[in-house]
């Protein structure tokens, strides 16, 4: 059992009392941490990875034991490349055991900077310039996947890279399989002139009882996270090794004990995966699984989940509401009685998503609220105590959430009282305060009174003292919990010549939470059709998740005073148009009467009926979506 009980404010509250944050039995470095872990849960197992889903497909378990061994001489490895504290080490890798112990050794050594490996080369090459990557940790070519050939493309775009590290997944194979690979290789015509090694072969040459350097006592930036989804133009916050470890206390006092079995199909270039599962587990000695390279995007992990629970013991399962969408579509095929929570984070869970999956399961779904700033996270629903479905629960001990209403330069207008909505603004010992991004022009007016980070989010406290978020200040399409710049999709639209303004917002989606769409108003006497600006779009946009999938002509975009254009009313159009269509193929007698705006809720759908109708079955077919809505 974890440390502490954490299932209302005023265990929240009880522990705070218990002492300052700056008491606490901490370790100033995450590899003393990792130490601590060895020393205490040695023989347990750390990480576990399997690259294909089968549920007796061959997997590599490493013990905390031999996790510290290969962290030791990965961080030997980088410092004999010439990585000292402050410079930089990437790696672009999907998930595998090898990710981790980049991680940990990368920041052991220097600075790590994980990076999407979905990215395009162009964005890729534009992190690694700004972080000043000196190495790069990657895959080498390999059937099915283009990792090694973008990383080759946009490696040569980053000067600064000296030594590219490879990472060969066939030695996860088996024969005959593995037979195959070396035939079937894919050629990787390589860019630029930095060096490639073999990272596993040059590791194995350094020594994993201790480190060749000395370890710096003092508290550092030690990680570099790029946020901004798939799309836009990224921005890299920094990380302290304090915050990681905040994150991995909170896990390890609050969730995790050393018996607990995570099973975690989510990627470690992303805060989520890394901290509140990676570091969680280091700090409470649990184990973590993590199924095939692409997680829930590999082939079969669907299909395979809940074999894998009972494969593995499962007790606790890392996810988000598209992944939960799919799982819902498949039976339980398991025992997975062993299974005793599971956390869902990125973005808002629909109200039907989390009743479907609690009575498929018996399982409750607990929400959280994090983000990259923050070093992660911020508040969650009680593991043991009431969850508010909707909401993101209790912040967490030592985290300072408030609810200000601010003036256009930041100044504070007043703090607002209980469920009143303003901009969601967090203290905590995570939060880099001052220096949260590296591009020092992004940190001005991102801290209210200097302290309290702004998120962008739009939110409430309510009077049990649960946060609510009601919508966001930024105008990012979270879809699937990636982030979409709707300027991107903006910019392509008005490079038609047929386009005088574009409005790019995010659609409702019962999968995806939402999907990009964009209403455009065409130049006086202008023609086109909403085919060609969809292709026209589509061949300017570099990221796929960002082509919008509708596109609408209206006569003329609705807009503020001062000629901006005016999303709310497109965002109440994309309800209407998508609930009413939902009605329409459901064969529901309904229509949206109106979309209004809820000082609490957002905006909301109010229904008519217009028939005879099955109300429950309207209720169903809504509760996919995370869009409110009332009867008429």
């Amino acid at each position: 059992m974890p440390n502490n009980r954490f299932a209302s404010i005023a265990d929240r509250d009880a522990i705070e009392a218990q002492m300052p944050w700056s008491e606490r039995d901490v370790p100033v470095t995450v590899y003393e941490q990792i130490t601590r872990t060895r020393n205490r849960h040695g023989s347990r197992n750390a990480i576990s990875f399997q690259l294909f889903s089968d549920p007796g497909a061959k997997a590599e378990t490493l013990t905390w034991t031999q996790f510290h061994a290969q962290v030791t001489q990965a961080a030997n490895l980088f410092r004999s490349l010439g990585v000292n504290e402050g410079d930089t080490v990437a790696y672009i890798l999907p998930t595998i055991n090898e990710t981790a112990i980049a991680l940990f050794g990368a920041m052991t050594a220097g600075v790590v900077n994980p990076v999407n490996p979905l990215l395009e080369p162009e964005k890729i090459a534009g992190i690694l310039r700004e972080t000043k990557a000196k190495v790069v940790v990657t895959l080498r070519s390999f059937p099915k996947t283009d990792v090694a050939q973008k990383v080759a493309e946009a490696v040569g775009n980053a000067p600064d890279v000296r030594t590219v590290l490879e990472i060969d997944l066939l030695r996860y194979m088996s024969p005959p399989k593995s037979w195959i690979v070396p035939f079937i290789r894919p050629k990787n015509p390589v860019h630029h002139t930095a060096r490639v090694l073999d990272f596993n072969a040059e590791m194995a040459r350094q020594p994993a009882d201790h480190l060749t350097f000395d370890l710096a006592g003092n508290d550092r930036v030690c990680a570099y996270f790029h946020t901004g989804g798939t799309t836009g133009t990224p921005k890299v916050a920094q990380h302290k090794a304090s915050g990681l470890l905040y994150n991995g206390w909170l896990g390890g006092e609050l969730l995790f004990s050393p018996e607990d079995i995570i099973l975690c199909p989510l990627p470690l270039f992303h805060v989520f995966a890394a901290y509140p599962v990676m570091m969680a587990s280091l700090c409470s000695g649990a184990h973590v699984v993590f199924p095939t390279p692409q997680g829930y995007r590999g082939d079969g992990v669907f299909d395979n989940f809940w074999k894998l629970v009972e494969r593995w013991q499962a007790t606790f399962m890392f996810t988000v509401p598209t992944a939960l969408s799919a799982l819902m579509q498949r039976k339980v095929n398991a025992d997975i009685s062993t299974l005793r929570n599971g956390f869902s984070g990125s973005a808002a869970l629909p109200v039907e998503l989390y009743k479907r999956f609690e009575q498929a399961t018996g399982v409750a779904i607990v929400e959280g609220y994090g983000l990259t700033e923050a070093t992660c996270l911020v508040s969650a629903n009680p593991v043991d105590g009431e969850k508010k479905i909707g909401s993101v629960g209790i912040p967490f001990p030592y985290t300072d959430v408030r609810i200000l209403n601010l003036a256009a330069n930041g100044d504070i207008n007043h703090e607002c009282a209980v469920d009143q909505v303003g901009e969601i603004c967090v203290s905590s010992p995570g939060i880099y305060e001052g220096s949260t991004y590296t591009e020092e022009a992004k940190n001005l007016g991102l801290f209210a009174q200097g302290r309290y980070l702004r998120t962008g989010d739009l939110g409430r406290i309510d009077a049990d003292g649960y946060l609510w978020i009601t919508g966001r200040a930024k105008d990012l399409i979270i879809r699937g919990g990636h982030n979409i710049d709707p300027a991107m999709i903006e910019e392509a639209l008005l490079s038609h010549p047929a386009v005088a303004f574009a409005g790019a917002i995010g659609q409702p989606d019962a999968t995806a939470g939402e999907l990009p769409c964009a209403y455009v108003e065409l130049v006086s006497d202008a023609r086109t059709s909403t085919r060609e600006l969809m292709e026209h779009a589509a061949e300017r946009i570099a990221e796929r998740a960002a082509v919008p999938k509708y596109i609408e002509i209206l006569p003329e975009l609705p807009k503020t005073a001062v000629g901006k254009i005016f999303k709310p009313d497109l965002r109440r159009l994309a309800i209407a148009r998508v609930f009413d269509g939902l009605f329409k193929e459901e064969g529901l007698n309904a229509r949206v009467a109106e979309v209004f705006e809820d000082k609490k809720r957002g905006l909301v759908a109010r229904i008519e009926r217009t028939g005879d109708v099955n109300d429950a079955a309207v209720s169903h077919a809504l509760g996919a979506f995370t869009v409110p809505w009332d009867w008429a």
